[in-house]
């Protein structure tokens, strides 16, 4: 079905209209937010109705039987007229609930129903983020165990170095995934519901609602928290929870914006190497003006969203520190905003990150030039100590390395040719004793070091134990639409 034409005439976030999920996106809909709003007024009838409150089965019932029904068009109209948005949705929930109408929000504040929704959004949304955050790192585990062994240049300050291999590379990205992955499971699991506290965080009016009975608020607080799926509440709030748990939910997705970046730039560059590859398309475009080129647009969709995720922490930090005493309502416009963002944009990093990494494409004939061209001038320490073995001087073996390195250097920079400095210590008559270890000399797994047996210690000890809760959702692959 086409979308209305005048769908197109107005913005829509590009989060939600282009990049992110369905489960993402509907866990910070206005459907998903006013039905919370219903099951949390249901919690509080219940509760309330157990401790002994005068509220009828038949009520509970008629509320628990139209959560769904929710008359948007009707809530829009009561919050033009009344400009408040919980009220709208008290009028309107209470126009199709006429006998529960009396008893809907019965001791509520506003923040009852949208700091408890906040909560609940912001843990569902960790619930979507985590498996994918693992089948990322399950990919990339695959991917790291398959390339343990193939040696590649390792770069610092982005100039050739030491070698490495591609497996230990991945690791290295493994490694801040895994940090990710405690991260947002403490973040997750640290965060606790508002519960049933009152207009300035005091209970006095379910105090007065059960007539001075301290143990029966506490009461109806700890069913509340419960039937919300939470383990705990927190014990003092304002009118509001701390904004700073907003500041430590975002401040994790952040951090990943970081690593997510990173990874993908290192993807870009190895690109540009044409060592490493993302997935393209069979009929992909990576140019409209050159036909052959194969841009990294997926790496480049990453770094520039997670380059987003990582500027939305500045609003909370901001948030949190102007809360006025007991509250504030300028956090309201900014929330709406920030901390649907940021999930939304970390869903569709990830998403996108983990067709990426289901489809590497590494070529190790490509790699391996690029090892031969260095390699000879890295093997010079290893060329001066084979020749002391064999009874040469190290100062006089040094300096003849030292002049062969400086003519081949200048062929490579000055001429644009071939590293020839292995043919210039075979030429010279004073390498003869060591000529036939020279193939020994230069095999790249000989520089490599432990990387591969980091590589299998890493993923056992690290990488696979965090993975375990997640292996019943691993199976589920990631296409791009775009």
């Amino acid at each position: 079905m086409e979308a209305p034409e005048d769908e197109f005439t107005k913005y829509r976030s590009p989060l939600v209209s282009r990049y992110a999920s369905k489960e993402m996106s509907y866990n910070f809909s206005d459907r998903k937010k006013f039905t919370t709003w219903r099951k949390l007024w249901i919690f509080l009838a219940k509760a309330e109705k157990a401790l002994g409150l005068p509220i009828t089965d038949a009520q509970v019932a008629e509320m628990e039987s139209r959560v769904e029904d929710v008359d948007f068009a009707m809530a829009a109209e009561q919050e033009r007229k009344l400009r408040h948005d919980v009220m709208a949705h008290v009028h309107t929930f209470a126009y199709c609930c006429p006998t529960a109408a009396p008893i809907i929000h019965l001791g509520a504040t506003s923040c009852y129903v949208g700091d408890n929704t906040d909560l609940i959004v912001l843990r569902d949304g960790f619930e979507i983020l985590l498996p994918k955050l693992a089948r990322v790192m399950d990919r990339l585990a695959n991917f790291a165990e398959k390339y343990a062994d193939l040696p590649t240049l390792g770069f610092t300050h982005y100039q050739p170095a030491q070698l490495t291999t591609v497996g230990k590379r991945a690791c290295l990205w493994l490694q801040d995934l895994t940090m990710d992955m405690r991260n947002l499971r403490r973040a997750r699991d640290d965060l606790r519901f508002r519960g049933v506290k009152g207009t300035t965080g005091t209970q006095a009016s379910f105090l007065q609602l059960f007539q001075g009975d301290h143990a029966k608020v506490e009461e109806l607080d700890r069913m509340v928290t419960e039937m919300a799926g939470f383990k705990k509440a927190y014990l003092v709030t304002g009118q509001t929870y701390s904004r700073k748990v907003d500041i430590d939910t975002l401040s994790v997705l952040a951090s990943l914006g970081a690593t997510v970046h990173k990874i993908c730039t290192d993807i870009r560059l190895l690109a540009n190497l044409k060592e490493l590859e993302e997935p393209f398309e069979k009929e992909q475009i990576g140019s409209s003006a050159m036909p052959y080129k194969r841009n990294p647009m997926r790496a480049e969709r990453c770094c520039s969203l997670s380059r987003h995720l990582m500027t939305l922490l500045s609003d909370p930090l901001q948030t949190a520190s102007v809360q006025w005493l007991e509250r504030t309502l300028d956090d309201s416009a900014n929330r709406r905003i920030s901390l649907a963002e940021a999930f939304l944009t970390a869903d569709i990093v990830l998403s996108t990150l983990q067709n990426i990494t289901e489809g590497l494409v590494v070529y190790p004939k490509v790699i391996e030039r690029h090892i031969r061209h260095e390699l000879p001038f890295m093997a010079t320490e290893n060329i001066i100590m084979a020749m002391v073995k064999a009874g040469g001087n190290r100062q006089d073996c040094h300096e003849k390395i030292r002049v062969l390195s400086q003519q081949a250097a200048a062929v490579v920079k000055q001429d644009g040719g071939d590293n020839d400095l292995l043919d210039r210590v075979k030429a010279d008559s004073y390498f003869s004793p060591i000529l036939d270890q020279l193939d020994a000399l230069l095999d790249p797994k000989t520089f490599t070091g432990r990387a591969p047996q980091q590589v299998t210690r890493f993923l056992s000890e690290e990488v696979y134990p965090l993975l375990e809760p997640f292996r019943s959702k691993m199976d589920v692959t990631i296409e791009l639409e775009l």
